[in-house]
Parts: C-alpha cells; structure tokens; sequence
C-alpha cells in the first residue's frame, strides 16, 4: 500500500509517499508562504506514482482521539471540534483533508492524531493540580506532542542498540524547531516535557517553554492583550525573545562565539533547560539505558550534543571520544555516539515521523475494529 504523509503545519505543506517497505517515493516541503494547500497536493500528486491511502499527521487530538479515524463525511464536525485547541495546526490538516477529498474524491484518508502516543501517562504525569472544573469541564490535562518521532526515535533507537523495545528505558530528545523530551518505558510513555499545548517544556526556537502562569495574567493586567499574548509565545519568544537575533540554533551559537552576550544567555539556558527537563524523565523511569537525539538540532548538532550531555555526567551519560563530525544532512544519521558497551548510551536518530504515520494508516485500514475510538478515561 502506498501511503502519501500529509503533515500541514502552520508554516509549512511537507508532503511525503512511502511504498509498501516504507520507502521513499517521493517528498516535497514548502513553505506556506510559497504556496496554498490545494495547488500543493495537486503538483505532488500528478507527479507522483499512485496514492493508495492518506495519512494526515493532526497535532491534537484532545482526549477523545486516542487511535487513528478513518475519515468520513462525517467525521469534519468531531475533527472540527480539535481547531481551538491547536489554533495554528488543526485547521490546516483539516484543509488538507477537504482539497484531497476535492481532488480525489474516492482516495481513503486517515487522521492521525501526535497526542496519541502519549494517551499511555499515568494520572501522576497527565493530572494538573487544578480546581475539578477547569480538569472536568475544560478537560484541561497534560497531553505532549511531538507523539510520531518519539515513538520512532524510542523504536529505532531500541533497534540499534540490538536490545527490545519491551525492555529499554529511554529518554527520546526531539529537538527542532519546536522541542520535547519524553521518557519511554518499554516503548510507552509516562511523561513528557510539553502539556495542554505545545508551548510547555524546553525552550524552543520561538516558544518559552515553561513559564510561571502568574507571570503570563501580570502581562495581560499591565497591558498584554490575550491576542498579544498568544503571539508573542507562539512567535517571539524563546532563542529569538533571548538573543534578540534568531529562533535559528545555529545562528544563537555563531553569535554567541563571537562575543554577543544575549546569544551566550540564549544558548546557556536553552542547555540547560534539556538537561533540567533529561533528569526529570530519568526520576520518571527509575532509571535509563539511552539518551536518543533526533529532530532538526538533536541529528545535527554535534556542539548541541556534547553540551548537553556534558552537564548530565551524574547519570553515566557520556560521547565517545570518537564520534565523527555530523554527516552530509542527506546521509543515514542513525547510530550509536557513545562508547561502545556504554550505559546509559546515547543515539542520534533521523526523524521519521512519516513512517509512523504510515505504519498507522496501514493498521487502521487492516482492521476490522472501529477506529478513532474516544478514550474511555
């Protein structure tokens, strides 16, 4: 079956078909700003081979989606009800949806929604301390994200370091533009850094990370409008609110090694606030067999890398003093950059979230049980 991979996000189409081994056919990312959704899908698919099925990667899937949908005419009204909750993302997954429906009316689409794999946290890692209205009729609780490359990163990772899955302790780092940790035991996970939104953890190219929710109510009473708010979290914090110069982690660290001191502030928090958030997910297995890097900084940045792991040396974690530089961003990523027979080791992981996105389409569509099932909790 081959499965075309459907990831709309705020600022970018990246469009992906995998062939029945989950090969490459074809791929193609552009920036919203270059071109609309639908002219999008019609290129890619008149120069592809034959789309079988659609995998739409939906960021949020609140609480009731825990398992793929297969999408219906009436399934827009339940996915509709997602668009608040990822303002920037849901509508445009679900607009997506709507052009291929328009464009190939017959070609079966699934939802597949980035919370799911986080449906597994305990209530002590998924409960906030909130009054019961806000946690009973708001279903305000901690979700994650990031759900399709921590589930590859913690299964690749298993495979590489030839041990199972069902019996590995891992700390999966995504690091890119927007960035999570979450603690994976025995492929299943029972914490993560991000919560109700995406805008909760690490620090991140132009999100905050954590903040003192107090902080954010002084803002809107000194004359922050809610609008406002939400803007300048989603866009102009993090690096770039840090280093006045860039949400690039790239251009944050040759500023910082020229002599820019909020480029040298930017860098060292950013640091710190993985290594900070690495320990927690530690506590949250009761222990850890490898730290597994993947995302845009987390495959290519070596420095990021080693500074990282330099402040984690209470937990065993150390590079080989061997690991080659980053390889060509077109070459195989994937290996192990610790010493060999280390533990905790430390891996380096392509992200691959289409894979699993497919591997979820092909799933759903095999079988014969209802899917998009709503959580039962």
């Amino acid at each position: 079956m081959r499965v075309l991979v459907v990831n709309a996000g705020s600022s970018s189409i990246k469009l992906a078909l995998l062939g029945d081994d989950d090969e490459l056919l074809a791929s193609e990312e552009l920036r919203r700003s270059e071109a609309d959704v639908g002219p999008a899908l019609v290129r890619f698919l008149d120069a592809s081979p034959a789309v079988d099925a659609v995998g739409h990667r939906v960021v949020h899937g609140g609480a009731e989606f825990v398992e793929p949908l297969v999408i219906d005419a009436g399934s827009d009204e339940r996915l509709a009800r997602l668009a608040d909750l990822a303002p920037l993302h849901n509508p445009v997954a679900l607009e997506a949806v709507h052009e291929l429906r328009r464009l190939r009316p017959g070609l079966l689409q699934v939802a597949c929604f980035d919370t799911a794999f986080h449906a597994t946290l305990p209530p002590k890692a998924s409960v906030y301390a909130l009054p019961r209205r806000w946690r009973e009729e708001l279903g305000i609780r901690r979700f994650g994200f990031h759900g399709f490359s921590h589930a590859w990163a913690s299964r690749r990772a298993a495979d590489l370091l030839g041990r199972p899955l069902s019996s590995t302790r891992l700390v999966t780092a995504h690091i890119g533009a927007g960035a999570s940790l979450a603690a994976v035991a025995a492929g299943r996970s029972v914490d993560t850094t991000m919560g109700f939104t995406p805008l909760a953890g690490v620090v991140m190219a132009t999100r905050p990370g954590d903040v003192d929710p107090g902080a954010v109510l002084w803002a809107t009473r000194h004359g922050i409008g809610v609008a406002e708010a939400e803007d300048d979290l989603e866009h102009r914090s993090g690096l770039l609110g840090l280093s006045g110069r860039s949400g690039d982690l790239r251009e944050v660290i040759e500023g910082a090694d020229a002599g820019d001191p909020a480029c040298a502030v930017a860098y060292e928090v950013y640091v710190y606030r993985l290594q900070r958030e690495v320990g927690a997910m530690v506590v949250a297995l009761g222990g850890l067999d490898a730290l597994v890097f993947t995302g845009g900084a987390g495959e290519r940045s070596a420095r990021l890398r080693g500074d990282v792991c330099a402040g984690l040396g209470l937990f065993g974690v150390s590079l080989s003093d061997h690991e080659r530089p980053d390889p060509d961003p077109d070459a195989d990523v994937d290996r192990v950059v610790s010493s060999p027979g280390a533990t905790p080791a430390v891996v380096v992981v392509r992200a691959r979230e289409d894979v699993e996105i497919a591997r979820s389409v092909r799933r759903v569509l095999a079988s014969p049980a209802p899917s998009g099932r709503a959580s039962e909790s």
